[in-house]
């Protein structure tokens, strides 16, 4: 694999974290999303940073931002656009919504209806969208960054299950560190700081590094591995229903990317372990009456109780 690639993951994750600190994980996370052409739901509390995150990403590849803030009365068209009138040419011209750009922002998602949450879902899946008839191809490459609110917060919508399955993983960014957060104090950090950093890579150069992605190696133990996590999520008592097969797909992909962004072109069996939970986890429905941890929970046992291949 071509040596440049690894050098432009560290330039990039380099380059995020000038701004956004202390948050490594998250970094490599939202990496592992964007090369392997996922996209990543963000749960957390308002105002740990996460609409500088995705600002600084998008900056970072020259790529372009759009925030869609969702709000209980936000509708369809005001996140793929809509067609309007134009009376001097006789005919309807299409305005894009902020859903046409490389990253957008998708913040605090479950404060919105099921039928506006739900516009997105063939521009996650099929990166294009229908508007009138005519089906419209969005940006390469395309990446949503998606914020939700915990459940319990008031006036929100929990996601659907065909929704969650959209996302690549779930992350929680969680508050900065006290010296981080005191570095944010002195330096003034906000979001309009990622207006000041200069791209390091381009949207062409990612989208050859997800073409790499799919090149890096997985052995058979570590298929066989992977596919036993899978498998043990569908026969446990604990869930009502286990990892899909996109659940199955999106982990060994993200496997994949796990590799590349720690600069190897061959997976070991640490990135699917990494993975299993941020991957998995919102893809488990509990038993009823069980609380949302658990399946995070189950997750852990099944990785505890199996040997990684050597």
């Amino acid at each position: 694999m071509d040596e440049t690639f690894f050098q432009t993951v560290e330039a990039i994750r380099t380059n995020i974290q000038k701004v956004f600190y202390g948050k490594d994980e998250a970094v490599k996370m939202a990496l592992v999303g964007l090369f392997s052409g996922g996209h990543l739901l963000i749960e957390d509390v308002p105002g740990v940073g996460k609409t500088l995150f995705a600002k600084a990403l998008a900056r970072s590849i020259a790529g372009e931002f759009q925030r869609i803030q969702f709000t209980p009365d936000l509708l369809p068209t005001d996140v793929v656009g809509v067609s309007i009138y134009d009376a001097n040419k006789k005919d309807f011209i299409f305005r894009p919504g902020p859903v046409f750009a490389n990253i957008v922002l998708a913040d605090e998602i479950n404060r919105t209806t099921p039928r506006t949450q739900s516009c997105l879902l063939q521009a996650m899946n099929d990166r294009e969208v229908s508007v009138d008839r005519d089906t419209r191809p969005l940006p390469k490459p395309f990446m949503v960054m998606a914020t939700q609110n915990p459940h319990e917060f008031e006036g929100t919508y929990p996601l659907p299950e065909s929704e969650l399955d959209r996302f690549l993983m779930k992350i929680r960014v969680g508050y900065p560190a006290l010296e981080e957060e005191k570095r944010i104090l002195r330096d003034g950090v906000t979001t309009d700081k990622a207006d000041d950093l200069k791209p390091v890579a381009t949207a062409e150069t990612v989208l050859k590094m997800q073409e790499a992605v799919a090149t890096v190696e997985v052995s058979t133990e570590i298929l066989d591995y992977l596919m036993e996590i899978v498998r043990r999520t569908r026969e446990t008592e604990e869930l009502r229903f286990g990892a899909s097969p996109r659940g199955a797909l999106a982990l060994y992909r993200g496997a994949q990317a796990m590799a590349l962004v720690e600069g190897r072109d061959y997976c070991v069996p640490d990135d699917v372990k990494r993975l299993a939970r941020p991957i998995l986890e919102h893809r488990l429905s509990p038993r009823g009456g069980a609380s949302d941890g658990e399946p995070g929970q189950v997750i852990d046992d099944i990785l505890g109780s199996l040997k990684a291949p050597v």
